[in-house]
């Protein structure tokens, strides 16, 4: 058996990451105890054969029985003075790595003397074969390897000891130290015995912690071993360490960062006034520890969870978040905001989105810089803050500060640019669809099936300018209704009309002008015109969604088909997830739809069991009470009724031009479903829908020749497993993080309990009291009914309308009162309420509930 000392060459042999770093350590020229090491091989090689690849029983057995040879030992002994005590220590392959340090797995004997050394590293030997070390691999998911190097060093007789990491492990301070140290040996601290004065160092000044040391560890009388003793009372609030040791402790970890690359987790010992290093490692879990210092940004989806439910796929992210970046500078164009503050805020616009696990945030902090550019910021992000259904403010720091005089100027150009686009609007919105509708006719007669993929790449670039940069009408008028709302619901209180806002949803109910609630009426229409036709409704009733679409292609039902097919054709992209690329709608699978249809007609909703005036009765009662209350005000009736007038215009057009926005992300859609076929026909991608893993830009610099991955498919399996991961996660509705995002952040923060407890609190977008059950549901495809049940869902987009007639009431976790489920519950005037924080934790299906759509409470009964 031979063994390695410390100025040999350990290129060639196994010596475990402690051993290892003591090389490193000793290089680096630090004061490192006089060590050698048994290699793992040298231990390997003892072990007969036969006895390798069996139960380790057997070999812990042999271990035991077999005996070192006393001229082994007496070459180690000839590297140290003769009145040496020896640190015995383990060094297996895989400990003091960054992830695992298996701290306290292995057995360390301290103060051997040389008469003991064949017996103890025997010991340290054996404990690569223990039950704990089974098991801590076990539940750790690493190989089980049983190879260990064993380590010999020179024990110093410590005045002080301790450990010493690179940052606070605890905050994740970057730029702070921690230092814990206990008089005599370290052992104490290590095992937990004994309580350490702890110093913390940041920015080269020091902060004390002292605690009562009552006892030490030390060499035992005959110095083979160690004994606990107590310290003396005057010694017990001293300082074990001084100035001038931390400050070479900090050294030490600096030098250490520097050659490493990490911050290190170290072990000291003190004797005089030299700090003796005894081992270093990476910090564990340093991934799992975010940096306070960082950037602080907040990440909510309160309200965008209703366009990007769930996981969203990386193509879908890569086309959106330039459409917000190139959307949103327009905007701040068109309200006034100078070309040099839009240059230097670029970063902020292309960073409105994140990314959380697959799921899509909008990122605060740029949210609100972008906000704050333009004049009267306070008032602009209440209104945002509503819009959005944001429930806590986020501040921001060091804002661009400007004089009043040039603020002043800035809010009156504002105001001006206000008034103007606020009176070309109504143009604004007609020419826009104008324009709009001459792109999409353009491109619905092209047939993307037929063309190249440089062909598709150049047609998608020519459609994304008329999303990027004609997207005025509905930027302007999205301002515009999110100011008039807030205004509408602060003359509510204002006037005295009522105590709370609940009122203007109610006024707002009734309109014939919104598109969202189109698809209802014409689904109840179609399921009524197969109900009154006893064929039809048979062939309904008795076949699958499939087989029903394919005997409508034979012409016996023309009437009804013709309705399906001109719903198809207007509304054949409004479906759960429209705005995700990867969803398939209803023109790419018409038997989605039969489906819907087929469940109206099981359960019998038509137009005539259906109530189709209580929107108009609701905003009924909401105008007489406005009437009675401003009767003798001849002024404020003015006002309000002005107010009024345009927020419904503007709330209308809202809903309106967003779902021009659906048909075009149809457009998107088709684009890249139709590239996705020529890389699947090509043999790039292995399947059609493989296209969505990839983002876009890496889709066209493959057609162009400037992609970094030769390799698509190996791309696309490693996003599809790290995905299907993301689907089994969840993540907050709100998340805080520092520094990287990505490292040490939680993305699923607890919920603050007293949500939890009692009853639950939301936003009433429409009134109504009911007493039911409740429906949990995650995806509408995947429920045919709800037979009268309140629908409990995390959120809703404007696919989801078609489930709503089913639904005795509405329950919604996310979104705010603009959200598409508080406009259609309106105008369906289903009583809904939504932002309700924790709905899903607390409610399950089958609880009985009493909701109250007016106040926003939920009471659970049973």
């Amino acid at each position: 058996m031979n063994f390695i000392k410390h100025n040999d060459n350990t290129q060639n042999a196994t010596i475990g990451g402690k051993a290892r770093n003591l090389f490193e350590l000793k290089k680096l020229g630090l004061d490192v105890p006089n060590w050698v090491v048994i290699p793992q091989e040298e231990l390997e090689d003892i072990v007969p054969n036969e006895l390798q690849n069996t139960d380790y029983e057997q070999i812990k057995n042999f271990i035991n029985n077999y005996e070192i040879g006393k001229t082994f030992i007496d070459e180690i002994l000839t590297n140290f003075p003769d009145d040496t005590r020896f640190a015995v220590r383990s060094s297996a392959i895989d400990e003091d790595g960054s992830d695992f340090s298996f701290a306290g797995q292995f057995e360390s004997y301290l103060f051997v003397a040389k008469e003991n050394l064949a017996e103890n590293i025997k010991k340290v030997w054996l404990s690569a074969f223990s039950e704990r070390v089974f098991q801590y691999r076990k539940s750790n998911n690493l190989h089980q390897k049983f190879g260990i190097a064993v380590i010999i060093q020179a024990m110093i007789d410590a005045d002080a000891a301790g450990v010493a990491f690179g940052i606070n492990p605890i905050s994740g301070d970057r730029n702070a130290k921690i230092i814990s140290a206990v008089f005599g040996l370290g052992e104490g601290l290590v095992s937990g015995e004994l309580d350490s004065d702890n110093f913390l160092v940041k920015n080269g000044e020091i902060t004390t912690q002292l605690v009562q040391k009552t006892h030490k560890i030390i060499p035992n009388k005959e110095r083979n071993g160690t004994k606990k003793v107590a310290i003396n009372l005057d010694n017990q609030s001293i300082a074990t360490l001084s100035d001038n040791h931390i400050h070479q402790i900090v050294t030490i970890l600096d030098l250490c960062k520097k050659h490493y690359g990490k911050p290190q987790d170290i072990e000291f010992a003190v004797k005089n006034d030299t700090v003796f290093l005894l081992q270093a490692r990476p910090i564990t879990n340093l991934h799992l520890v975010a940096d306070p210092e960082g950037e602080h940004i907040i990440w909510d989806n309160s309200n965008i969870i209703e366009s990007y439910p769930g996981v969203t796929t990386p193509l879908t992210f890569s086309f959106i978040i330039k459409m917000y970046e190139a959307v949103y500078v327009q905007f701040a164009e068109i309200m006034g905001v100078s070309a040099s503050d839009v240059a230097e805020n670029q970063s902020t616009f292309a960073n409105m989105l994140g990314l959380i696990k697959g799921r899509v945030y909008y990122n605060l902090l740029s949210w609100y810089k972008a906000l704050a550019l333009l004049p009267g910021y306070a008032l602009n992000a209440g209104f945002m803050e509503k819009m959005m259904g944001v429930k806590e403010r986020f501040e921001l720091k060091d804002l661009k500060q400007r004089s009043k005089f040039s603020e002043q100027i800035r809010v009156l150009n504002m105001v001006r640019i206000m008034l103007k686009n606020l009176w070309a609007l109504p143009k604004m919105r007609t020419n826009f669809q104008a324009d709009f509708n001459a792109v999409m006719a353009e491109y619905e007669k092209i047939d993307f099936e037929k063309s190249r993929a440089d062909e598709l790449m150049h047609l998608y670039l020519r459609f994304e300018q008329t999303l990027l940069k004609k997207w005025k009408a509905p930027l302007v008028n999205d301002f515009f209704a999110m100011i008039y709302f807030g205004i509408l619901q602060k003359l509510v209180i204002k006037y005295n009309i009522s105590d709370n806002t609940g009122i203007a949803n109610d006024l707002l109910c009734g309109a014939k002008d919104i598109i969202s609630t189109e698809p209802i009426h014409r689904c109840l229409n179609i399921a009524t015109m197969i109900a009154d036709d006893e064929k039809a409704k048979k062939l309904f009733l008795e076949n699958k969604e499939k087989t029903i679409w394919e005997t409508l292609q034979k012409g016996d039902f023309e009437p009804i088909k013709k309705q399906i097919d001109d719903y198809i054709y207007k509304f054949g992209e409004r479906c759960v997830g429209e705005l995700k690329l990867e969803t398939t709608t209803y023109k790419q699978r018409p038997d989605f739809f039969i489906k819907i249809l087929k469940s109206y007609v099981e359960q019998g909703v038509t137009t005539r069991n259906k109530n189709t005036n209580i929107e108009d009765e609701l905003r009924k009662n909401a105008e007489t009470k406005v009437a009675n209350t401003l009767k003798n005000s001849f002024l404020q009736k003015i006002i309000f009724n002005y107010i009024l007038k345009n927020t419904r215009i503007l709330v209308s057009a809202r809903e309106n031009l967003r779902y021009e926005r659906t048909r075009g992300f149809g457009v998107v859609r088709q684009l890249f479903c139709a590239i996705g076929k020529v890389f699947f026909s090509e043999g790039i991608i292995e399947s059609e829908r493989d296209i969505f893993y990839l983002s876009k830009e890496e889709i066209f610099d493959h057609i162009k020749g400037t992609s970094i991955n030769g390799d698509l498919r190996k791309l696309i399996e490693l996003r599809q497993k790290e995905f299907a991961n993301f689907e089994k996660d969840s993540t907050g509705e709100r998340i805080n993080t520092r520094g990287i995002v990505y490292q040490g952040n939680d993305f699923n923060p607890p919920l603050d309990r007293s949500i939890l407890e009692g009853d639950l609190q939301g936003i009433g977008c429409c009134p109504g009291r009911v007493i039911a059950k409740v429906r949990v549901v995650k995806d509408p495809n995947e429920v045919e009914n709800l037979n009268g049940d309140i629908l409990v869902t995390s959120s809703t987009d404007p696919g989801w309308v078609t489930l709503f007639p089913t639904a005795s009431a509405i329950l919604v976790e996310r979104g705010s009162l603009l959200s598409h489920s508080a406009i259609v519950s309106r105008e369906m005037g289903k009583p809904c309420i939504v932002g309700i924080s924790g709905l899903l934790q607390v409610l399950k299906t089958g609880d009985e509930v009493e909701m109250d759509g007016s106040t926003g409470v939920v009471k659970i009964l049973k």
